[in-house]
């Protein structure tokens, strides 16, 4: 089945290159699909670039548009089932995760169909009887979005609803190796009435794709999620023509520990903070750090419990975490937890694959705890986006502030505390994007996030992630036009 989406037709690679999508629980196919090559790629940069100067969707009432979100939204739910069946099949995360993402993804398309028409701009006061002078906001034009693998379908979504609500068109690439959830939203959007050349979807490799859409000069923004590496290669590119960027590049996530805070429900969210979807989580509580009172304490607890958590494949509804991603993935996260060991970390729960026939032929990984480990350690320093959580002892408040702080990275971060002062004195303190007071995980389709510091730049979600899809016009108008005589007649 055709499998690439150019100007309203699916449609199978030029060059008939095709791409395996295999399932990460035992390495089954799950399908294959196309592979866009540079012609394609010319294809739909071209048909987004042609709709949108021809002006029919820029041009549609923010009403409509709006409309249009919330018609998703609906068709997402009734779907729900088989895109989070999909989902999982694709990725290897738990199938109540796949459930609350669709949830997830239907509350940004419902935001951002509520706030399509919220904002027309505003008056600017003159000061002059004779000049009116308005703020419009207007799309930004062609949009490159490229999702990651950990969150196919939500991350899409966090990039598409705004670039709709906001009059744009757009080229989608998701991650090579989980397509299917998009290529689902895709078929919704056309079901949903997207005008033809709107949306467009390529598949294939983000290196080569993702480099010519940030290169060309029809793209006026490229917003993109993944590694910091791939991030500054597309901030590189895209200067060639000073296009609007947005990144998301991850994190290394500070989880703060004060000895007041209720021990067993901080220790319940350290596991969720820490292994939630086997740890590929951007802003994965990876970095417990905890006053030193309690830290043997909750050392040993979170050791115990974590070799208590049921690893499978997500299909299966006892399933609390599956597997990694790919061959690939499982063999970093193996190098760092020997990278650890080196160091002179302790290892007190996992390390290892596990020892199960059933999981023989996945990519599993056995949710690995660290403890003792010093700040300058790479393991504690590196996002190795996998199940190891690192576990650093601190004595006073400043000490703690100091540790969330000493990383290169800036997405999120989490204090536990009984002083709700406290608490706000440290979330003041910590320098990332999102900081959660006696909580972990937890989002709002109307609150900013992204990052600071080498965590990327630009917000999504919320009313800023909006605007990153729209540009501000200024509009004087002189409504009395007399002669101003400045020069010599």
């Amino acid at each position: 089945m055709a499998s690439l989406f150019i100007d309203g037709k699916w449609a199978s690679g030029t060059s008939g290159v095709t791409s395996q999508v295999i399932n990460p629980f035992d390495q089954g196919l799950i399908t294959e699909v196309d592979v866009a090559d540079d012609v394609d790629v010319a294809q739909a940069i071209l048909a987004a670039r042609r709709t949108f100067d021809a002006g029919e969707w820029p041009g549609t009432s923010a009403t409509e548009r709006g409309a249009l979100l919330n018609r998703v939204a609906e068709l997402l739910q009734r779907d729900r089932e088989e895109i989070a069946r999909t989902e999982t099949l694709n990725t290897g995360k738990a199938i109540r995760e796949g459930r609350s993402d669709v949830d997830d993804v239907s509350a940004v398309f419902r935001y951002y169909a509520g706030l399509a028409d919220k904002d027309a701009g505003r008056v600017v006061a003159t000061g002059s009887a004779t000049a009116i002078s308005r703020i419009v906001y207007e799309p930004v034009g062609v949009c490159a979005l490229i999702s990651p693998w950990n969150y196919p379908l939500l991350q899409a979504s966090w990039k598409v609803a705004p670039a709709l609500a906001a009059g744009n068109t757009f080229v989608l690439k998701p991650a090579q190796v989980t397509p299917l959830t998009a290529i689902h939203l895709v078929r919704i959007l056309a079901e949903a009435g997207l005008p033809q050349g709107v949306g467009n979807l390529l598949l294939g490799p983000g290196d080569r794709i993702g480099a010519t859409l940030a290169e060309s000069g029809e793209v006026d923004l490229v917003s993109f999620t993944g590694g910091g590496v791939a991030g500054r290669s597309i901030m590189r590119a895209a200067a060639g023509n000073v296009k609007k960027v947005a990144l998301e590049l991850g994190g290394k996530s500070p989880n703060i520990v004060f000895a007041d805070a209720d021990f067993e429900t901080a220790v319940d969210y350290a596991l969720t903070a820490a292994f939630l979807h086997s740890g590929q989580v951007c802003s994965a509580g990876c970095r417990a750090i905890v006053e030193d009172s309690i830290y043997d304490a909750f050392v040993a607890e979170v050791a115990r419990r974590t070799e208590l958590i049921r690893l499978g494949s997500g299909l299966d509804e006892r399933t609390e975490t599956g597997p990694l991603i790919s061959a690939a993935h499982l063999a970093k996260v193996e190098g760092y937890v020997r990278i650890g060991q080196q160091e002179g970390a302790r290892l007190v729960a996992g390390g290892s694959r596990p020892s199960d026939p059933e999981l023989a032929n996945g990519f599993f990984f056995r949710p690995t705890v660290f403890a003792d480990c010093r700040r300058e350690m790479r393991i504690v320093q590196e996002e190795i986006f996998g199940p190891v959580l690192t576990v650093e002892p601190f004595t006073t408040e400043d000490q703690a502030v100091a540790l969330g702080n000493d990383t290169i990275y800036g997405l999120a971060g989490a204090v536990w505390t009984g002083d709700p002062g406290r608490g706000q004195r440290v979330a003041a303190r910590l320098r990332h994007g999102t900081i959660w007071i006696n909580d972990y995980h937890p989002y709002l389709p109307q609150a900013e996030w992204g990052g600071f510091k080498q965590s990327g730049i630009g917000r999504e979600l919320g009313p800023t992630g909006l605007d990153e899809y729209r540009e501000a016009k200024h509009i004087y108008q002189n409504i009395a036009p007399q002669p101003s005589r400045w020069f010599g007649s």
